[in-house]
Protein backbone atom coordinates (compact mmCIF):
# COMPACT_ATOMS: atom_id res chain seq x y z
CA UNK A 1 0.00 0.00 0.00
CA UNK A 2 1.42 3.37 -1.04
CA UNK A 3 2.09 6.00 1.58
CA UNK A 4 1.48 9.52 0.19
CA UNK A 5 3.83 11.13 2.73
CA UNK A 6 6.70 8.79 1.87
CA UNK A 7 5.98 9.15 -1.84
CA UNK A 8 6.10 12.95 -1.52
CA UNK A 9 9.34 12.75 0.45
CA UNK A 10 10.93 10.47 -2.12
CA UNK A 11 9.87 12.82 -4.92
CA UNK A 12 11.35 15.79 -3.08
CA UNK A 13 14.63 13.97 -2.43
CA UNK A 14 14.85 13.10 -6.12
CA UNK A 15 14.13 16.68 -7.17
CA UNK A 16 16.62 18.11 -4.69
CA UNK A 17 19.30 15.63 -5.72
CA UNK A 18 18.79 16.59 -9.36
CA UNK A 19 19.23 20.28 -8.52
CA UNK A 20 22.34 19.60 -6.45
CA UNK A 21 23.84 17.40 -9.16
CA UNK A 22 23.25 20.20 -11.66
CA UNK A 23 24.97 22.67 -9.34
CA UNK A 24 27.97 20.37 -9.00
CA UNK A 25 28.24 20.09 -12.79
CA UNK A 26 28.00 23.87 -13.12
CA UNK A 27 30.69 24.49 -10.49
CA UNK A 28 33.00 21.96 -12.12
CA UNK A 29 32.36 23.49 -15.53
CA UNK A 30 33.14 26.99 -14.29
CA UNK A 31 36.30 25.77 -12.60
CA UNK A 32 37.45 24.09 -15.82
CA UNK A 33 36.78 27.25 -17.84
CA UNK A 34 38.65 29.38 -15.32
CA UNK A 35 41.57 26.94 -15.36
CA UNK A 36 41.71 27.21 -19.14
CA UNK A 37 41.74 31.00 -18.84
CA UNK A 38 44.57 30.84 -16.29
CA UNK A 39 46.54 28.53 -18.56
CA UNK A 40 46.04 30.93 -21.48
CA UNK A 41 47.08 33.88 -19.33
CA UNK A 42 50.20 32.04 -18.19
CA UNK A 43 51.01 31.20 -21.81
CA UNK A 44 50.54 34.88 -22.65
CA UNK A 45 53.07 36.00 -20.08
CA UNK A 46 51.11 36.44 -16.85
CA UNK A 47 52.81 35.14 -13.74
CA UNK A 48 51.45 32.62 -11.28
CA UNK A 49 51.62 35.32 -8.59
CA UNK A 50 49.47 37.64 -10.69
CA UNK A 51 46.91 34.89 -11.19
CA UNK A 52 46.99 33.61 -7.61
CA UNK A 53 43.65 35.26 -6.66
CA UNK A 54 41.94 33.50 -9.56
CA UNK A 55 43.67 30.20 -8.80
CA UNK A 56 42.59 30.50 -5.17
CA UNK A 57 38.98 30.95 -6.27
CA UNK A 58 39.22 27.92 -8.57
CA UNK A 59 40.53 25.82 -5.70
CA UNK A 60 37.76 27.06 -3.39
CA UNK A 61 35.13 26.28 -6.03
CA UNK A 62 36.51 22.74 -6.45
CA UNK A 63 36.63 22.23 -2.68
CA UNK A 64 33.05 23.39 -2.17
CA UNK A 65 31.89 21.28 -5.10
CA UNK A 66 33.54 18.24 -3.51
CA UNK A 67 31.93 19.09 -0.15
CA UNK A 68 28.53 19.36 -1.80
CA UNK A 69 28.99 16.08 -3.67
CA UNK A 70 30.06 14.32 -0.47
CA UNK A 71 27.07 15.68 1.44
CA UNK A 72 24.70 14.50 -1.27
CA UNK A 73 26.29 11.06 -1.37
CA UNK A 74 26.17 10.76 2.41
CA UNK A 75 22.52 11.75 2.62
CA UNK A 76 20.99 10.10 -0.44
CA UNK A 77 18.87 7.06 0.36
Amino acid sequence: MANPTLDALAAQVTATTTVIDSAILAFNGWAARLEAAVDAALAGGATAAELAPVTDEINLMKSKSADLAAAVAANTP
